[in-house]
């Protein structure tokens, strides 16, 4: 029986008695269906396996010795995922957004500093396939599909990063070129990106926003510099850079999409991609410190037991199996969401949410454990140390939460179905 069909016998209750609803239509059709299908089921087992033989077991040295990933980088360019966001006709895999979440969930789940050599090349590659000209598809997606090139995206600065707006990188038009002046900090894969998005002020408007492009600058470039290395709490694995740029000359036709003006929404559609790049690594983390409460659980034992026969821990483990499960399905529910066109409020609720839950997850992990949570023996002190970022990362979660609220105000969002 159709759903057109249900309606109008929904509405006829209005005017005389009905048959019974399960008496008229079949329970199947009576189901709302929250599985993985067929090829998104093997996807999440081939990058499961992989992750568990590649990554799981060199993560724990690499990370404190602060060792480059170079294997791992291979490996994703073996098996495509630089190429998850890029159209077919260039090489790419164009995955649907929910294959996409899985990607970032696997890996963040072995490690979560290798997620980010992927998410910010993603969001870029994504950018451009999106936002470029036909000449800067046909010049970079091929490479960037393959990894051969990689990417990233500089928009933050030292005195301006939720405040997109309040960026000092300028770019000056002269002649066929534009030459660009500033500082970008915080910026992921910045030693291996080419090109490398950056968003500037072509033009001093009111609003500020409205003057701001994004200009695709190329490795090597004169004047371009990766100046340092920022030392940071968790996220390691892939590079985090301050860059400057000095009289960086580039040709015009590196401004992304041909026209100016348009960065700021250029940058802010590719951000919403990411807030379900960090909802789905958030949940992740989630799920590896939980896999590790509960085994640790089971063989940690205290007064001649098991400590999960304690219900203190049983009921810490019930709570972090249900918050990962509703940050999964969010965050599953914003993928679809956002790739039907709706607005970003869905990846804010779930980018917010589920960053809390790794949060929350990974403190009562390390409690679990104990005094060996607290050590590097144990994979909880890097979660720990991971999970932060994601309440950060891509918008801190106070911006999401206004982002959420002003949706629901405007209407452009609600409760429900």
């Amino acid at each position: 029986m159709s759903l057109r069909h249900l309606v109008k016998y929904l509405q006829q209750a209005r005017t005389g008695p009905l048959t019974p609803l399960r008496d008229r239509f079949p329970r199947k059709d009576l189901v709302m269906d929250f599985e993985l299908n067929e090829e998104q089921q093997l996807f999440r087992r081939t990058l499961r396996e992989y992750v568990d033989k590649e990554i799981v077991p060199v993560a724990p040295e690499w990370e404190r010795t602060g060792r480059y990933p170079t294997e791992i980088v291979e490996g994703f360019q073996r098996m495509g995922l630089f190429g998850i966001t890029i159209p077919e006709e260039y090489g790419g895999l164009a995955l649907d957004r929910v294959s996409f979440a899985l990607v970032f969930e696997e890996i963040a789940r072995g490690w979560m500093g290798v997620a980010g050599v992927l998410g910010s090349h993603s969001l870029a590659a994504w950018m451009i396939a999106t936002h470029g000209t036909e000449e800067q598809r046909s010049a970079y997606l091929p490479d960037l599909a393959t990894g051969v090139r990689r990417t990233g995206i500089a928009l933050t600065e030292p005195a301006a990063g939720t405040d997109l707006q309040g960026i000092q990188t300028r770019a000056v038009r002269d002649g066929d070129h534009y030459v660009i002046n500033g500082t970008k900090t915080w910026i992921t894969n910045a030693r291996h990106a080419d090109p490398m998005p950056v968003l500037v002020k072509t033009s001093l408007t009111d609003p500020a926003h409205r003057g701001m492009s994004i200009i695709l600058v190329e490795a090597g470039t004169p004047g371009y510099t990766v100046s340092r290395d920022l030392p940071k709490l968790g996220y390691k694995g892939t590079e985090t850079c301050e860059i400057v740029l000095q009289d960086v000359r580039v040709p015009a036709s590196a401004l992304l999409g041909g026209v100016e003006g348009r960065g700021m929404q250029q940058a802010l559609s590719a951000l919403e991609l990411g807030r379900v790049n960090i909802a789905a690594r958030a949940v992740g983390v989630s799920q590896c410190a939980y896999d590790a409460a509960l085994s640790y659980s089971r063989e940690r034992h205290a007064f001649g037991r098991p400590i999960s026969d304690f219900q203190a821990i049983q009921l810490k483990l019930a709570d972090m199996a249900t918050d990962i499960q509703a940050a999964r399905l969010l965050t599953y529910w914003a993928a679809v969401r956002s790739e039907n066109g709706a607005v970003n409020s869905e990846a804010a609720m779930a980018k917010y949410f589920a960053s809390e839950v790794a949060l929350r997850t990974t403190m009562e992990a390390m409690r679990i454990h104990g005094g060996y949570g607290y050590s590097q023996e144990f994979v909880l002190e890097r979660l720990y140390r991971d999970a932060p970022l994601m309440a950060i990362g891509e918008g801190t979660n106070d911006i999401q939460r206004m982002v959420i609220a002003k949706a629901l105000i405007s209407g452009t969002a609600k409760v429900g179905w």
